[in-house]
Order: C-alpha cells, then structure tokens, then sequence
C-alpha cells in the first residue's frame, strides 16, 4: 500500500477525527453511575442499621423504614405533580431517609419522622431541582426544622436496651454529651468513669440519635466508602481533627500533656452525631466543596462551628447546624481555593 493510499485510509481518517474532536466538560468521568454509588452508601450504614437494632430495638428499624418510604413517596408524588421523569431510581430519596432517621432520638413519634421527611426532600431538595441542585444537606435540614418545630420530641431519649425485641424500654437517659455538659457545669465531671464511658461509646451502648451511637459500627461504614473511593479523608480528619484539637486545648482541666488531658477531647470525638456527620453528611458531593484545600477548609470550619456551639452554646451537640452553615458558605470557599491554571495568573 502507497504513502497515499495510507493517508486515505478510511480507518486512519477515523482515527484522526475521533483525536481531534472536541467535547465540553467533564473530560474524565466516574467509572460508577449514581445508582452503583448510592448503593455502595447504603451498604455502608447498614453496619449501623444493625447496630441501632441491637441497642434500640426494632422500633429504631420501623422509624428508619418510615424515614425511606417518606422520602422516596414525597420525591415520587412531586415529580409526578411536576411532569417529570421519576429519579427515585437514583437512590438519593433513599439515603436521605436513612440518614434523617439517624438523626431522630428513637422514642420519636413515627409521624414526626414523616414530616422531617417531607421537608427534607419536597423543601431542602426538590425545590432547588433536585439530586445535585439542592445547597444544604437534606437529612440535616429536616432535622433542624424538626428540632425546631417539636424540640422537647427531639431531645428525648431512651437508654440503650441491648438486644431489645420488642422495642423501647420508656427509660429516659441523658445523652454522653448532655451529661458531660451538665457535669462539666457543677464541676462533677472528674467523677465520671471515663474509661467505661469510652468503650460504651464506642460499641453504641449509649443513649442518643438512632444512628449516631455505635462508633466502631460507624467507622465500618467509612472505611467501605474510602475503600470504594466515594469519599476521601480531606474532610472527616479536618473536621474531626479540629474538634478533638480545640478540645484538647480548652479541656477544662488546665492540663495538655497528661494522659487525663487526652480523655476528655477523645470522648467529645465519639460522643453524639460527629463521626456520623464526618463521614456521611459532610462530605455529601452535592453540598460539599470539590477542590482538595476547600474540602481541608470546609473541615476545619465544621469542626470549628461544632467546638463553639458545644462548648458554649446552650444545646450539647453542634454537628448538624455546623455542617449546615458550612454548606452555606461552599461557593465562597470554591472561589478562594480554585487551584491556578497551568500558565494562567491567580486573581
């Protein structure tokens, strides 16, 4: 075959246009479609869906099975009003009805958990377009109208009832953070047990939100996501770092390099809804900052939100409000940490 005959080739010409064809962004996709990624999320909580039975019964199963088919029938019935195709097949709905769930003492009214629910999706969600239009985390913007809107509900709790079958045992317990709050107030908190408060915050025999208790059932579920790579560290080890840093720093002790000075800091880390929020909330991909520094800042920033409003607010827990107006602010941090472009000047 000639030089001629070579260039003319149909199969080289082929090749020549698919080169030279242009496309806009993005140029490098996720091998995983929406679905395939939700679902690896999914089975990333059940270790805590487990968990939430074995210390709360199954009453905390039938609030989260009431958190998922709230939300995916509200999704459902609004893009049905709307004449849209139907996206519950995305999985999202779902999620966000686990995660509200978690969110909820589990002597919650079933009804409440509906009405967090439908805000979640009809309000925080499906009125800014949907999956990937919304700025603020469903779940948590559910919790926060419900904590709003039926507070005494939402901050009572149960004591944790191992192995429970038939449900709640109606016994009101304080949660690790309201009684470490309360005691650090009266001055008792050197009394505690914190060697036994520890290891029982890390299996999730505590009283608090439905999902938020069991640490080691919660770290199972973020090292399924790294290990899929749906989530990196960026964001869980800042936001995380922070809080046990400034908590380290302001113990209340007086002391930094005892062994004592590193308890109480390690306790605020397992205790109520942050490696909850580290791991499934903040790092959400449609609320949180996509640049690696923005993540690091979006981190800090969250945990620096949760260190004030627990240290000296008038409420124990600061996760959920903190990640919130964290989302608030992604734009502006994407602004400021959008890496330079090769050859272009930063302005």
């Amino acid at each position: 075959m000639t030089k001629p005959e070579i260039e003319k080739s149909p199969d080289t010409v082929e090749q020549k246009s698919e080169l030279l064809s242009l496309s806009s962004s993005p140029h490098i996709r996720h091998t995983e479609s929406v679905p395939q990624i939700m679902m690896w999320v999914i089975i990333a909580l059940l270790p805590s869906v487990i968990a939430s039975y074995l210390f709360f019964g199954w009453h905390a199963i039938f609030l989260t099975c009431v958190g998922v088919s709230s939300a995916v029938a509200t999704e459902w019935i609004i893009t049905r009003l709307l004449k849209k195709p139907t996206t519950i097949g995305d999985l999202s709905a779902v999620i966000t009805g686990i995660l509200l769930a978690f969110n909820v003492p589990p002597t919650l009214p079933w009804w409440m958990v509906v009405i967090g629910s439908a805000f979640a999706i009809g309000v925080a969600k499906m009125t800014f377009g949907g999956l990937g239009g919304n700025f603020i985390n469903p779940a948590l913007a559910g919790r926060a109208m419900l904590m709003a809107s039926y507070p005494a509900a939402m901050t009572s709790f149960s004591a944790p009832k191992l192995g429970a079958i038939s449900g709640l045992d109606g016994v009101t317990g304080a949660t690790p953070l309201a009684h470490f709050k309360a005691s650090m107030a009266d001055g008792s908190f050197q009394a505690l047990d914190f060697q036994d408060a520890l290891y029982n915050l890390f299996t999730g025999n505590v009283g608090g939100c439905i999902g938020e208790t069991s640490a080691v059932a919660l770290l199972i579920g973020a090292l399924i996501l790294w290990y899929k790579r749906i989530i990196g560290f960026g964001i869980p080890l800042s936001f995380i770092g922070t809080v046990f840093i400034l908590f380290w720093l302001f113990n209340g002790t007086g002391e930094l390099f005892t062994s004592g000075s590193l308890i109480i800091p390690t306790y605020q880390v397992l205790a109520g809804g942050l490696l909850l929020g580290a791991f499934f909330m903040a790092t959400d991909m449609v609320t949180s900052p996509i640049t690696p520094l923005g993540k690091v800042v979006f981190g800090i920033g969250c945990g620096v939100l949760t260190f004030l409003i627990r240290k000296f607010g008038g409420y124990p827990e600061g996760v959920s409000y903190s990640i919130l107006l964290m989302n608030l602010v992604v734009p502006l941090i994407e602004k400021y940490t959008r890496p330079k472009i090769y050859g272009g000047v930063r302005k």
